[in-house]
């Protein structure tokens, strides 16, 4: 299960470094709430379909969403954002991205 979970992860963190090379000269820092909200509603679809299945809780939820999805990065750029005095800015990012995160995740545990 741990190698499973392992190579689960590095496939997300791939798949985050491409999705955000193509979206970042076009989005900035939304590309990385853009990865973060795609990930919470695939997890929401996880969440829902596995059920009591742990194994593909863990292989896809932790492993590949959890690979894919990046919290720290998203508070770096938050904070660069209050560091570089864009208050407005900073709090579009910060209440924007957890906002539109949670509900991706309601979403996709609706959908499932």
């Amino acid at each position: 299960m741990i190698a499973l979970v392992a190579l689960a992860g590095g496939l997300g963190a791939v798949l985050r470094f491409v999705v955000d090379g193509v979206l970042r000269a076009r989005l900035g820092v939304w590309a990385t709430t853009v990865v973060n909200v795609s990930g919470s509603f695939a997890l929401g679809l996880v969440v829902a379909a596995a059920g009591d299945d742990g194994t593909w809780h863990d292989v896809l939820g932790t492993g590949l969403l959890g690979g894919y999805t990046t919290f720290s990065t998203a508070s770096v750029e938050l904070l660069r954002l209050v560091e570089g005095r864009r208050p407005v800015a900073a709090l579009a990012y910060g209440g924007g991205t957890l906002v539109a995160c949670v509900a991706a995740a309601a979403l996709g545990l609706a959908v499932g």
